[in-house]
C-alpha cells in the first residue's frame, strides 16, 4: 500500500452493469442505481453486495437487534475494488461471519480482500478481522479506536456468545495492525482515492468515515444512522459527533451509505442524524442552564418530526437522558 496525494476532483461514477457503457448514460445510470439501493430490503439475511457507484458497493444491514439469523451484522458493510485488490469496510461481527463476508465479495469481483478499515470500535465493526488477517489482509483504523476496542472487546464476545451461539467460534478481538493518527488521512489504493476522516469520535470515539473523492460515495460509519433512531452509549459523545457530521457535510457527498438504513442522500442523513444531534443538544443544554430537572427535560423535547424513525419511542427517551447527563458534565 503506497501512500500519497489525494485527487479530489469528483468523477461521476458509472454503473457498467451490461447496459451502462457510454458516457451519456452515465448519470441516468448512477441515478437509477441510487434509487435501486434506496429499495433494498434490511430484512435480508443474506450477506449481499450492491452496487452505489463504479467498483463501489455496499451491504444494507438489519435494522433491528443483532440476531442469530442475521450474524449479528445488524449494520451496513462497504466494499471498493480496486485493480490490486479489494477494500473492504467493517469486517463483521465474527469469525464465521467474516467468512461469509469474504464469500459475499468473491460474488462481485476475483480480487481479494487486501485492505480491511473498521469504522469503529464497536463489534460489528471489526470483531471479523481474525478472518480476514489470516488471508493476508491489513487490517486498518484510527487510533482513538484502539483503547475502546481493548476495552470493550472482551465484553462485545461475551454478549454476542448467546445470541450467535457456534457461530462465535474461531472469533477473537483481534485488532488492527495500522493506526491512524489525525483529522484525515489520505491513501492510494490501487490508484483508487481513499481518505480516512475522523473528528474526534461521536457515537464511539474511533468513528470514522471513508470518504472515495473520485466516486463521491461516502460510507460514514455511524456517524450516521437514516431509517431509524440513532444510538447513543456510555462512550458516546454528542458534542464531537456534531464535529464529525459537519465534516461529512464539507464533503458534500453525491451518495452517504450510512451506518444503519438504506443508501442515502446527504440531506436525508441531515434529517435523521445531524438536526437530531443539533436538537438535543440545543434542548437539553438550555435545560441544564435553566436548572430544568431531567425528567422535564426529556418530557419536553419535541420528538415530533423524527417519529419517522424506527424504534424512536423506546430510543428517544434513552437518548435525550444521556444527551442531558452528557451537557451537565460540560
Amino acid at each position: 500500500m503506497s501512500f500519497g496525494t489525494v485527487n479530489s476532483s469528483p468523477i461521476t461514477p458509472s454503473i457498467r452493469n451490461g447496459k451502462c457503457m457510454s458516457l451519456m448514460s452515465v448519470q441516468r445510470c448512477f441515478v437509477a442505481s441510487l434509487f435501486a439501493t434506496l429499495a433494498w430490503s434490511v430484512q435480508a439475511v443474506e450477506i449481499a453486495f450492491q452496487p452505489v457507484a463504479l467498483n463501489v458497493y455496499a451491504h444494507v444491514g438489519d435494522t433491528e437487534g443483532r440476531t442469530y439469523e442475521n450474524e449479528a451484522i445488524n449494520a451496513n458493510l462497504g466494499l471498493v475494488v480496486t485493480p490490486v485488490g479489494a477494500l473492504l469496510i467493517d469486517s463483521g461481527a465474527s469469525f464465521q461471519g467474516a467468512r461469509q463476508i469474504a464469500e459475499a465479495v468473491k460474488k462481485v469481483t476475483p480480487q481479494p480482500v487486501r485492505w480491511v478499515i473498521n469504522t469503529e470500535g464497536q463489534d460489528l465493526r471489526w470483531l471479523g478481522n481474525g478472518f480476514f488477517q489470516a488471508q493476508g489482509a491489513e487490517v486498518m483504523a484510527h487510533a482513538g479506536a484502539e483503547s475502546d476496542m481493548k476495552a470493550r472487546g472482551p465484553a462485545h464476545l461475551k454478549a454476542n456468545a448467546p445470541v450467535l451461539k457456534e457461530k462465535m467460534d474461531g472469533t477473537e478481538p483481534v485488532l488492527p495492525t495500522r493506526w491512524f493518527k489525525g483529522a484525515d488521512t489520505a491513501l492510494d489504493l490501487g490508484g483508487v482515492a481513499v481518505v480516512l476522516v475522523h473528528r474526534g469520535g461521536g457515537h464511539t470515539p474511533g468513528d470514522s468515515m471513508v470518504w472515495l473523492p473520485q466516486s463521491g460515495v461516502v460510507f460514514t460509519g455511524d456517524v450516521v444512522y437514516v431509517d431509524r433512531i440513532l444510538g447513543l452509549h456510555p462512550v458516546s459523545k454528542t458534542r464531537t459527533w456534531v464535529r464529525s457530521f459537519e465534516a461529512l457535510e464539507a464533503l458534500n457527498p453525491k451518495v452517504v451509505v450510512p451506518g444503519h438504513g438504506n443508501v442515502t442522500t446527504l440531506e436525508q442523513a441531515r434529517k435523521d442524524t445531524g438536526d437530531l444531534l443539533k436538537a438535543l443538544r440545543t434542548h437539553m443544554g438550555r435545560a441544564v442552564e435553566a436548572g430544568t430537572d431531567i425528567s422535564s427535560a426529556v418530557k419536553g423535547f419535541d420528538a415530533a418530526p423524527y417519529q419517522h424513525l424506527k424504534h424512536v419511542e423506546v430510543w428517544l427517551p434513552q437518548i435525550a437522558n444521556l444527551t442531558y447527563l452528557e451537557m451537565e458534565q460540560e
